[in-house]
């Protein structure tokens, strides 16, 4: 696999992930099961409700990281800009992949 589509793989990732933490999630959730609900109501048992309370779970979780890591960079930003020695190239780290992150801590 080239360079170019594990780039684009780690994106989409890190872009699902984005999108999983967005509020509309919530909406396509409802959606989905109002779906399921009005066109194959025989199959909502309990596990189907077992599997939409795993996703509204699953969501609730993305959102908590999502909020507990913006507000940790933003405090973090605030240091940094604060911080007259400190290497500006920093602030903006948290536009880079994971795995590029952890390659510039390494080299660190």
């Amino acid at each position: 696999m080239d360079q170019t589509a594990k780039h684009l793989i780690r994106q989409s990732l890190t872009r699902i992930g984005e999108l999983a933490a967005h509020p509309a999630a919530f909406g396509v959730l409802l959606i989905y099961a109002s779906l399921w609900f009005i066109f194959d109501r025989t199959t909502l048992d309990w596990h189907a409700f077992a599997t939409l309370a795993t996703w509204f779970m699953t969501l609730i979780i993305q959102r908590a990281e999502d909020r507990d890591t913006q507000a940790l960079q933003a405090k973090l930003d605030e240091l940094l800009r604060v911080t007259g020695s400190a290497d500006s190239k920093l602030a903006k780290i948290d536009t880079l992949e994971p795995e590029d992150i952890k390659r510039l801590r390494n080299e660190a």
